[in-house]
């Protein structure tokens, strides 16, 4: 068996709805049964097989050759096996992942990882806002999984995030890990704005520094953690380098504005 995968014809001159182009969903398909799907946004019912030129037979491991900043939603809902594509993906990529495995060679936009409950997502250079965090009208933002991005990511990364990790290897635009309730999130680069505004709990590790913080932090000075050295084993472990190594951190307690048990740590 061969990788399923799709090869984009050309940039596509409309959004394009990729969530049905998954494992759950393509396996025990046949290739004409998949070049009908439906993927257009608009009026004129494109098709997959309008789009791309689709070959191999192998539906948990899927491939899109050639990628477009339109390709929106690729991999929602996926609960195992995996997508990789070789170039830039839309809007909600990985939003509501229960499982599998998620690679975007490229950048991606806004809410990737949307409401991930499982499964890993690993994106090669830049991601829109909302990593991770709640869309419009929602309440959770990721309940669990790994996300991994090797460029930038946009404002309020982690919003609403309830378990899981982000490791962040660039920069991170303003409120990162806003109203955080739990699990860790790390950022290799500068942290703009006032990270960590309102979280409840959750680790917070930003490694080269934030811009400021809001008046309900404290600073708890500098601490030699055992724990520090443990949790950077384990990350070590399941998501491969991290930015640091366990030795002592500065520590800022909050948000003291709400619940105040989130930890963020600086390089001391």
């Amino acid at each position: 068996m061969s990788a399923l995968t799709f090869r984009l014809k050309g940039e596509p001159d409309q959004r394009i709805d990729c969530s049905s182009l998954v494992p759950d969903h393509l396996a025990k398909r046949s290739t004409a049964d998949i070049e009908k799907l439906p993927v257009g946004t608009t009026r004129r019912g494109l098709r997959a097989g309008d789009l791309f030129e689709i070959s191999g037979d192998d539906a948990s491991d899927i491939r899109f050759e050639g990628g477009s900043a339109r390709l929106d939603r690729i991999g929602e809902s996926m609960s195992g096996g995996s997508i990789r594509v070789s170039g830039d993906a839309g809007f909600r990529a990985g939003r509501l992942m229960r499982g599998g495995q998620l690679m975007v060679e490229g950048s991606v936009g806004d809410l990737c990882g949307s409401g991930l409950q499982g499964g890993r997502i690993r994106v090669k250079g830049d991601c829109g806002a909302r990593l991770g965090g709640p869309d419009a009208g929602e309440m959770k933002g990721m309940g669990n999984g790994v996300i991994r991005v090797s460029g930038n990511a946009g404002e309020r990364a982690g919003d609403r995030m309830r378990r899981g990790v982000i490791l962040i290897d660039g920069d991170c635009a303003k409120d990162a890990a806003s109203r955080m309730i739990a699990g860790t999130m790390i950022v290799g680069g500068r942290t703009h704005g006032a990270p960590g505004r309102l979280m409840k709990r959750g680790s917070l590790f930003l490694m080269g520094g934030a811009e400021r913080f809001t008046a309900t932090f404290i600073d708890a000075g500098v601490h030699d953690l055992l724990i520090l050295t443990l949790m950077a084993r384990e990350l070590e472990a399941t998501i491969g380098d991290i930015p640091f190594d366990g030795a002592p951190m500065r520590k800022i307690s909050g948000d003291t504005a709400v619940l105040g048990l989130g930890e963020i740590y600086l390089p001391a």
